[in-house]
């Protein structure tokens, strides 16, 4: 009785495997033809163009160009790459070349810039995050791909280029002329004490060094016993995953994931997790954030949010999270191919969603005629008045920074329920 159970238990998840293995042979061929029908329909209009077109088009710009509408297709970030293209990515890191200082991306169709890299020539000019490049020179940047607007932007140290943006905050077209430079970027920009004990680290990018610069950042405030701090990424375009990983790194207990990739294959779906024997948690910590904080930022402050580790202050970020990953071809062209994408703790996907903070705050550029009086200040933003300038001369101090200024008051406020808990 026993050995017919078990006969019939094998025969039945004999059939529910062969049945199994029949329906994905079914999906399988039913793909299988439809890749056929539409490769035959790319080969016949192939052919077509080839006898019919005005000119006789060389074959290897016919499929160059299908190449590089069928990458912009799938996404803002996917591309396909010429030979002159690819071997420029590669040595691009290599060699010196003039720059903007710009993070730019496809956004809503449009070029759009991420962030102007502070003290660059594109931050001089005024430049902002959000603008959208509407024309390079006199050509308009409709139908650009991401390569094709560097290659516009990049040049000779010392050379000029006129670019028109869209400024949508504005309603308005602003043409700017701005000389490239070679553009050098320090990581940590800023690390010091703002008051009261209160630190203050302002990170730019996500570079290979940047671990050691916030680890030898933070030894500093600790030194000057700053007992919390105040991380600022705002216009901070990314960078490093790797490096982004290790910067929350001191702030989250071993063993939390930080951020996880998910893409069609095993091997894309990677996690990656804390692994500082040191962090700091003790410190009450505020992560100032805005709409040029993208990619590494994203990562650092939505693992920091989800983990309740910090309060993130300022405007909803820019929303890039995905990966791409570049595949050589045989003669020399790439594909620049998205294939997986960026998962906080919490299971959000970043991509074009970005990072919400926790206080909303909207940058006011604040003049005071006392750097000390911030009680007026508020008085007079909470009365709906602009707030008194300075006419012999603006205080260029973090006060007149609305959203820092608030990041402080902040952390004042956390300190003071602590130290009432203690008690």
């Amino acid at each position: 009785m026993k050995l017919r159970r078990i006969f019939t238990w094998v025969l039945v998840v004999g059939i529910t495997m062969f049945v199994t293995a029949v329906a994905v042979s079914e999906i399988e061929k039913k793909q299988r033809d439809e890749i056929y029908k539409q490769i035959e329909l790319f080969t016949y209009a192939f052919s077509v163009i080839k006898s019919e077109y005005v000119s006789d088009p060389a074959p290897k710009d016919l499929i160059y160009g299908a190449l590089k509408g069928m990458l912009a297709g799938l996404d803002s970030h996917s591309q396909f790459m010429d030979p002159d293209t690819y071997n420029e990515l590669k040595v691009e890191t290599e060699g010196k070349f003039g720059g903007l200082g710009i993070e730019i991306s496809i956004k809503d169709s449009l070029l759009t810039i991420i962030t102007p890299i502070e003290d660059t020539p594109a931050w001089k000019v005024g430049l902002k995050a959000g603008d959208r490049i509407v024309k390079i020179g006199d050509e308009l940047t409709r139908d650009f791909t991401l390569t094709d607007a560097v290659k516009r932007l990049r040049g000779k140290p010392g050379t000029s280029v006129t670019i028109t943006v869209l400024r949508e905050s504005e309603g308005k077209l602003l043409p700017f002329t701005i000389e490239r430079a070679i553009i050098n970027i320090k990581d940590v920009k800023e690390a010091k004490i703002l008051e009261d004990n209160i630190g203050y680290i302002r990170l730019v990018e996500f570079r290979e060094n940047t671990e050691k610069a916030m680890d030898k950042a933070l030894t500093e405030l600790k030194k000057q016993n700053a007992n919390c701090v105040i991380l600022d990424l705002r216009n901070n375009p990314g960078g490093l995953l790797d490096s982004a990983v290790k910067v929350t790194n001191f702030f989250i207990e071993p063993g939390k994931t930080i951020v996880y990739t998910k893409g069609r294959k095993l091997l894309q779906n990677i996690t990656f997790k804390s692994s500082s024997d040191k962090p700091i948690l003790d410190w009450p910590m505020v992560v100032l954030v805005n709409e040029g904080s993208a990619s590494g930022s994203e990562i650092v402050a939505g693992a920091l949010q989800d983990y309740k580790r910090a309060i993130i202050l300022g405007a909803k970020t820019f929303g890039k999270g995905s990966v791409q990953t570049v595949i050589p071809l045989a003669d020399g062209s790439a594909l620049r191919l998205t294939t997986s994408e960026y998962f906080i703790p919490s299971g959000k996907n970043i991509n074009k969603e970005g990072v919400t903070p926790d206080v909303k705050v909207d940058q006011k550029v604040v003049e005071l005629k006392d750097a000390t009086d911030t009680e007026t200040l508020f008085k007079e933003i909470l009365d709906g008045k602009t707030p008194a300038k300075d006419e012999k001369k603006a205080d260029a101090d973090y006060k007149s920074d609305y959203q820092l200024v608030r990041a402080i008051d902040l952390l004042k406020g956390i300190r003071v329920f602590k130290q009432q808990d203690k008690k």
